[in-house]
């Protein structure tokens, strides 16, 4: 070595490639939460059940308490994960919760005609696909904004239902507890055992949730919604992938109400669907997906839905108005899109986009 010369330090060991830097803690919980959008909405329902088991005591946690919660959530749920399949898309169904009550009535008007239970059952299926269908065809055929379709089916089918029941109350419904002495398995399993409802929205959120991840069908979905020219370059048929999720939207809705009326036992013209379908986006939004297209989840919109339910329920059992109820839905609403979108901004500054 020279005199003078400054001393030699050793060079950094040159990692070998691939390998990256592992992450702290916090960073790893933070991404898990980034890429796990169900993560979220799932803490917060914890939250609320913890607080207000806290509130209510006992009397939130009993057998009659969680299945009113779940009788709210139900249905949200079921046509929601519906929602979901369309809001990928960038799509969206105003009509499903119209479907929802349309169902049941064709239901009762089939069996009142004569038709035998099972085809009374069975034969509103079709129908609720065929108005999915139509919604469907329409949207991609002649360019009209789902929007509008849907929103214009929505009053078609409950003029349909005032036409059709005289604005008379529907009771008894086929397999409601009330057309008999006895409650058949029958009638358990299509809706009046206490917690039917719920079973049925969660094995059709874990059938949707394997059919977007493991199937052709799902990855054609998650490609349209991500970016339709290179979907439609790419060799995918764009537009039939919207009609059968447009038709798939509308059999879960139909299903779920089919179950909800024979719960219950009777129907009421008047009810409205919209009511319904402002929950269920709610319920998507809650969960993670976004109304722009290219990314759903149905297991957040099922959390979104129950987080609906228990704040519903919670609410009334501490004694809250129910006015304030809609209040605390549109504050809850409005803070889970806006973690979305920082969520959003937060993977993108990530990948240097």
């Amino acid at each position: 070595m020279q005199a003078g010369a400054p001393p030699r330090t050793a060079a950094p060991a040159a990692k070998p490639p691939g390998q990256r830097q592992a992450l702290p803690l916090g960073g790893r919980i933070l991404r898990l939460f980034l890429y796990q959008r169900e993560l979220t909405p799932l803490v917060i329902t914890i939250a609320l059940f913890v607080y207000f088991w806290i509130r209510a005591g006992s009397t939130f946690t009993d057998s009659l308490s969680l299945s009113s919660a779940a009788g709210y959530a139900g249905p949200v749920a079921a046509i929601a994960v519906g929602e979901v399949l369309l809001l990928m898309l960038a799509e969206i169904d105003l009509s499903a919760g119209q479907v929802f009550l349309f169902a049941p009535w064709v239901m009762y008007w089939l069996h009142n005609l004569g038709v035998r239970l099972v085809l009374a059952i069975l034969l509103p299926l079709p129908v609720v696909c065929g108005v999915g269908a139509i919604n469907g065809l329409i949207t991609v055929r002649l360019n009209v904004p789902s929007f509008v379709t849907t929103l214009a089916m929505n009053f078609i089918l409950f003029g349909l239902v005032l036409i059709y029941s005289n604005q008379t109350q529907a009771t008894p419904i086929p397999l409601s507890s009330s057309t008999s002495g006895h409650v058949s398995f029958a009638s358990q399993l299509m809706g009046v055992w206490l917690w039917s409802e719920i079973v049925w929205v969660v094995a059709i959120t874990i059938v949707a949730h394997v059919m977007l991840t493991r199937t052709r069908f799902g990855v054609r979905i998650i490609a349209t919604g991500g970016n339709l020219l290179g979907a439609a370059e790419a060799g995918i048929p764009v537009r039939r992938v919207k009609v059968w999720c447009f038709v798939l939207c509308s059999f879960l809705a139909g299903l779920a109400g089919i179950v909800d009326a024979v719960k219950y036992g009777s129907l009421d013209p008047g009810n409205f669907g919209v009511d319904y379908i402002l929950y269920a986006v709610g319920a998507c939004v809650i969960g993670g997906t976004a109304l722009t297209g290219g990314r759903g989840t149905v297991i957040g919109a099922l959390i979104g839905a129950i987080l609906i339910g228990i704040l519903e329920d919670g609410l009334t059992l501490v004694g809250v108005s129910t006015n304030d109820f809609y209040v605390w839905v549109g504050v809850v609403i409005i803070f889970a899109m806006a973690l979305n979108v920082q969520f959003d901004r937060l993977i993108a500054r990530s990948r240097g986009t």
